[in-house]
């Protein structure tokens, strides 16, 4: 295992900056703001620690970028910001998320209130929910893993032809597995910041994906046209667990981050690292350093105590529907299933000394 650690001053600089105009910008945060976000350069801070590295796969490693300080996302003069025309977060689900249209539909709201507390201050709407054969786009089976694979670049040029207007961005979410070109084995998920839309995928989320007996998988694929879209009837969906929820919403958050231009982070164990695989994408915390959180402020305009405590109310918050349980992967009339977030205990705790901090 290994840890990159910067000095001090380094992690000063990359959050505060020397430019005098932004460290004046820096020095108008309120008392509490300040003190959060100096826990930055803290070395015996008990919030923000280093990246740890756990193999040669790693992103860090295997994929070297130049590392983004604030003053760099700043004057990005190819930046996308959202402005009172363009203020709303869309989101369009394909396919079915859960084994029953109401744990489907239960699911998106989950993941729109989550949205609606990380990026506090934007409004978050649901598109309607539309099949694949909708998007006409290509599909296979993956050679390796034998399951259904839809085609991500497509997918993205038909969210693009549906953006609506007060669009800042819209992110396609589904639970069928991506591929980005026949080449490639598949992708989590595909953006184009240009255009502002992203599609991601939950499917190898599941926690039986990469198991031998998982129950997605396909001998062949036999369809009479490129236009017949009936393998997508009834196909497989993981079961709704608390791991697969927070996976979904660390996925989605950290995606809609780079449509807001925030780069990989390589300054401190934050949300925003690039991932490898699931293990390390598991091993990265489920918000942001205090580096990307002032990124992410300085574009939307929010106070750090108000997202917080949105963050804390989304954890406490009931399920406002009674959504059902069924049994495994079965399609049938619903029981009840409150939302899943056991899983977000260990953070909820970290919010809370964020905020107390904060409150001082």
């Amino acid at each position: 295992m290994q840890t990159v650690r910067h000095s001090e001053r380094t992690l000063k600089t990359a959050l505060i900056s020397k430019n005098p105009a932004l460290v004046s910008q820096y020095e108008k945060l309120d008392a509490g703001e300040k003190r959060l976000m100096d826990e930055a350069f803290r070395p015996d801070s008990d919030l923000f620690g280093p990246i740890t590295l756990h193999s040669q796969s790693d992103w860090i490693t295997s994929h070297p970028e130049a590392p983004q300080d604030f003053e760099e996302f700043f004057s990005d003069p190819y930046r996308k910001t959202p402005s009172p025309q363009k203020h709303s977060i869309y989101i369009q689900c394909i396919g079915l998320l859960g084994n029953t249209r109401s744990i489907s539909e239960e699911y998106v709201k989950w993941l729109k209130g989550y949205c609606e507390a990380f990026f506090y201050g934007l409004t978050v709407k649901l598109l309607e929910p539309v099949p694949v054969s909708a998007t006409r786009c290509s599909f296979r089976i993956n050679d390796n893993t034998q399951n259904l694979q839809i085609h991500a670049g497509q997918i993205l040029k038909f969210l693009k032809k549906k953006k609506p207007e007060d669009a800042f961005c819209v992110v396609g979410i589904t639970m069928i597995d991506l591929y980005p070109r026949d080449s490639w084995n598949f992708v989590f998920g595909q953006a184009s910041l240009t255009d502002g839309v992203g599609i991601f995928s939950f499917a190898r989320y599941g926690s039986d994906f990469y198991s031998s007996h998982y129950e997605g998988k396909l001998k062949k694929l036999q369809k009479k046209s490129s236009s017949d879209y009936s393998v997508f009837d009834n196909y497989y969906v993981p079961e709704v667990t608390s791991v697969l929820l927070l996976r979904s919403c660390k996925t989605l958050t950290h995606e809609i981050g780079h449509i807001f231009g925030l780069r990989h982070c390589q300054w401190l164990a934050c949300l925003m690292q690039g991932s490898n695989h699931l293990e390390e994408a598991d091993q990265r915390p489920l918000d942001l350093c205090p580096i990307c959180l002032r990124k992410l402020q300085s574009a939307v305009g929010f106070h750090l105590k108000d997202r917080y405590k949105a963050l804390v109310r989304w954890v406490d918050a009931e399920s406002t529907d009674t959504p059902t349980v069924t049994p495994k992967h079965s399609r049938e009339d619903p029981l009840s299933l409150p939302k899943p977030v056991e899983a977000f205990k260990e953070w909820k705790e970290w919010i809370t000394k964020c905020l107390a901090v904060l409150q001082k």
